[in-house]
């Protein structure tokens, strides 16, 4: 049983087919779409604005998502977003993955099939094209991806969208 909080009227939304480990919070205005993982420790606080998860993605164990007063923070469909992110009043756009540790701040947007490297800063108001290679503190856009960047990218979500099925169908919590 996830955790999940209604604020001021407004209660989390979660689509069919999901996975969402119980120590995961789900505070608020927010809305997760369908076949999505939202792993252990996860927090999505739409307390000040709103939180948007689309289909199909992965935000993974111990991720932070908010927004500023009346703004929305936002992951499109099929993106991986990894283990300790933090997200905050961005958007990524679909297909793309924010690597583990990295940080995406206020009014950043990150376009469609882009990679945002492991424990990379982007810093506000940042606008990465589709099909960039963000990285570094602060992050930079290092250009457009590579056919072998891109394939591994896919196949990372691919692997998250499986395994968020098979969560689904096995998971079960063990009481001693």
């Amino acid at each position: 049983m996830m955790s999940m909080f209604e604020f001021e009227g407004k209660r989390p939304e979660v689509g069919r087919g999901c996975w969402i480990h119980e120590t995961a919070q789900l505070i608020g205005d927010v809305r997760i779409g369908d076949e999505c993982f939202i792993g252990a420790g996860a927090v999505l606080r739409g307390d000040f604005g709103s939180i948007r998860v689309g289909d199909c993605s992965s935000v993974q164990e111990s991720c932070t998502m908010h927004s500023r007063p009346n703004e929305v923070c936002s992951v499109g469909d099929n993106c991986a977003i990894g283990h300790g992110a933090v997200l905050h009043g961005c958007k990524v756009e679909d297909r793309s993955v924010v690597g583990m540790n990295s940080t995406i701040t206020d009014g950043a947007v990150i376009g469609s099939d882009c990679i945002v490297r492991e424990a990379s800063f982007v810093k506000s108001g940042t606008v990465a094209p589709d099909g960039s290679l963000i990285a570094g503190n602060p992050a930079q856009i290092k250009g457009p991806l590579k056919d072998v960047q891109i394939m591994i990218k896919d196949a990372g979500i691919a692997m998250y969208r499986e395994l968020t099925k098979r969560y689904v169908e096995t998971a079960k919590k063990i009481i001693l």
